[in-house]
């Protein structure tokens, strides 16, 4: 293997689809990719770190956010650990550079760099996926040589740090509905609806959306066609509801085709993530977005005032989101396509397409600069 490029991020899809999209490029031009990850991490078949040009090594750390004074020194102690391992690892592989793509599994990797001599010492670029840097990027914001970000500003950077708006990486299919126009409903036509929870804290979307949507007037639920992301647990349920209220639904633990799934909605319903806001922003449709509360740096509500800064979409805090408080929203927006358009008009003009690319570029030149 050639000195491959090194990715690290954490276990759940916001940090490991924008990793993927990169290798994709960097194997693209030759070069070998190795992620870094944790033991949560669910790496495809057919994603690139699957391929010859790719490979998955994967560390034993633990977040240090929010779990007591016990669950900290665990956390650190496990943290310490896992960056010794990672200089081993780094040592070994002398990569190009090393990118961060959030995540405390992140950490170990990059920070490892800082303990090897300076002619061993790779490049160290981060990624920072929300509006807000996240607690994992502040922690190697001070020594990473460039700052990569997803939003035109990012609270909590450092003054002096070296910041470039590369845009958040994004799959190939998903960037190609940048060119798919947005078609809004007809006065007598199916209303598309999209509902997605990400990989963390759908429940109360899982429960509140089949309610409300259970409340819209006759005609509006007879032209509706949901499809919702919806644990297997909770289908029981909510297929009952969509039956009784008439509404046809397609029900699915995870969503496969995105971009299908995107190119045909007409509205979308869901949380506020940094690749979810991307691909809404990149596919150009309007959403109603309801942040994770629990969210570590409060984040996603960043990214969702982002978006409602340029008139792409609405905001719902969680605990506003009753049965009755949404459909009354969602009564008044699907009753309003040209609302609909310009806000889908709006998204598109927040997008900022090739940030794959381009962020792999940037990783290729550290080495040379």
């Amino acid at each position: 293997m050639h000195k491959p490029v090194l990715l690290a991020a954490g276990g759940t899809g916001g940090h490991l689809f924008p990793a993927e999209a990169v290798a994709d490029h960097l194997q693209a031009q030759g070069h070998d990719t190795i992620l870094v990850t944790d033991q949560r991490a669910v790496v495809r078949p057919n994603s690139p770190f699957r391929r010859p040009k790719g490979g998955v090594l994967v560390l034993g750390s633990h977040g240090v956010a929010g779990k007591g004074v016990l669950g900290k020194v665990r956390g650190v102690t496990s943290l310490l650990k896992a960056t010794l391992q990672a200089r081993a690892i780094v040592r070994r592989l002398q990569p190009i550079c090393c990118v961060g793509f959030g995540g405390y599994p992140s950490v170990p990797p990059l920070l490892s760099t800082q303990l090897l001599p300076p002619f061993w010492r790779p490049p160290v670029i981060i990624h920072e996926a929300n509006a807000v840097l996240g607690k994992a990027n502040r922690m190697l914001a001070r020594f990473a040589q460039l700052g990569a970000t997803s939003f035109p500003e990012v609270a909590g950077l450092p003054v002096d740090a070296h910041v470039v708006e590369t845009g958040m990486p994004v799959r190939p299919a998903i960037e190609a509905l940048l060119d798919v126009p947005y078609v809004a409903p007809t006065p007598d036509g199916p209303l598309n609806l999209l509902v997605w929870g990400g990989s963390l804290g759908a429940k109360a979307l899982t429960e509140t959306v089949p309610l409300a949507l259970a409340k819209l007037p006759p005609a509006l639920r007879a032209r509706l066609r949901v499809v919702q992301q919806i644990a297997p647990d909770a289908q029981p349920k909510a297929r009952e509801v969509y039956a009784k209220a008439g509404i046809k639904a397609e029900l699915h633990p995870f969503i496969h085709d995105v971009p299908g799934q995107l190119r045909q909605a007409h509205l979308v319903v869901g949380r506020a993530g940094g690749s979810s806001v991307a691909e809404l922003a990149l596919a150009g449709r309007p959403s109603l977005m309801v942040p994770l509360p629990v969210a570590a740096s409060d984040e996603q509500t960043a990214n969702a005032k982002a978006m409602m800064a340029v008139g792409a979409g609405w905001m719902m805090p969680q605990r506003e989101m009753t049965p009755d408080h949404l459909a009354k929203t969602l009564e008044g927006l699907l009753s309003q396509p040209d609302t609909l358009a310009e806000a889908a008009r709006r998204a598109h003009s927040f997008a900022k397409p090739h940030a794959a690319r381009r962020l792999a570029d940037l990783a290729l030149a550290a080495e040379r600069s």
